[in-house]
């Protein structure tokens, strides 16, 4: 990898016609251990909710069993919705794996809830989320406990403790409490780079971390021609269509549906929108693209998402990734 920049995976565990969540999860864990023997810093899992097509519902187990399958890759949550929990129930499942993988685990952290209101509705602490005080409260436990309680295990090595978010004020919150920070770039793709510098200009040093450090998460698909990277991404963008205006529990569609579809004007507006700020195309198209994004945010680590439907050209997008950065 390129000196100073780190590159990383995050997974949502897409599930795609013909095949079952069951599949989907299984491919996370082989996705992780390619990721690993080609240097990938970091795997870490979304949480979804009452959404058929994203496997990650529960990023604490997936991430067992990837930490489980793999040996040196740190392995974590990107992120885990605090509004959907208890911090204490986070920090006992955290605390698990920590206890399991000392060293290795992270626990990346956001305010949405990721699915329906009614999935939420079911999920959430009756107590009502404060945020601030949610997290003060979850960072307590990794610290002897809050309130008299303490959460079991207590790891030696806690789990890294991050904040996840797509705006400069949840950057500069994260920059207050000296965490590190993700701009989801993969989800409003503007404002990377006015958020990191908020987070720069509001961090303050933390026991935990001395000095800003800050990634951007990024969609990616990379393949040997612009062609068949575009394809691919449409394959994920056209489910996404089909989830708003057909059926929102539908599973995602297959290349060759995708290629048989003829796209509204609409709906190649919806392309457009989805698929320009991100990063499409051969390594010869994205490379600058993404040298560009790196310089103007100054950012210390790339996270890459990849939801393509053809489960070797996934690995091989991050094969060609990690070399494009490499080479940056």
């Amino acid at each position: 990898m390129a000196e100073g920049i780190a590159v990383s995976v995050h997974d949502t565990a897409p599930v795609w016609r013909g095949d079952t969540a069951g599949d989907a999860l299984r491919r996370s864990v082989d996705l992780a251990q390619a990721v690993e023997a080609l240097g990938y810093r970091r795997h870490w899992v979304a949480e979804h909710h009452d959404t058929p097509a994203l496997a990650t519902s529960s990023p604490a187990v997936l991430a067992g069993s990837i930490l489980a399958a793999t040996s040196t890759i740190r392995v974590g949550s990107g992120a885990v919705l605090l509004p959907n929990h208890s911090p204490y129930v986070v920090a006992e499942q955290f605390g698990v794996l920590a206890g399991l993988h000392p060293g290795r685990v992270d626990l990346g952290l956001g305010r949405a809830t990721g699915g329906s209101g009614r999935a939420a509705a079911r999920m959430g602490d009756p107590r009502g989320l404060d945020f601030p005080s949610a997290l003060r409260e979850l960072g307590e436990y990794f610290a002897g406990g809050s309130g008299g309680v303490r959460a079991i295990p207590e790891p030696a090595t806690p789990p890294e403790i991050w904040l996840v978010g797509s705006s400069a004020s949840s950057a500069a919150a994260a920059g207050r409490l000296g965490l590190p920070y993700v701009y989801a770039h993969a989800i409003v793709g503007t404002g990377a780079p006015e958020a990191l510098e908020a987070y720069r200009r509001a961090f303050r040093p933390s026991a935990a971390l001395p000095g800003p450090y800050a990634g951007v998460a990024v969609i990616a698909v990379a393949a040997d021609s612009d062609e068949r990277a575009h394809l691919l991404a449409t394959s994920f963008v056209y489910g996404q269509i089909l989830m708003r205006t057909v059926d929102p529990a539908t599973l995602l569609p297959t290349e060759e549906e995708t290629a048989a579809h003829r796209f509204t004007p609409e709906e190649e507006r919806f392309l457009r929108d989805r698929i320009g700020p991100q990063f499409v195309g051969s390594p010869e198209r994205i490379a600058p693209r993404l040298g560009d994004l790196l310089r103007a945010t100054r950012a210390d680590e790339l996270f890459v998402l990849t939801q393509v439907p053809d489960h070797q050209a996934r690995i091989r997008s991050y094969e060609l990734i990690a070399k494009i950065i490499s080479s940056l």
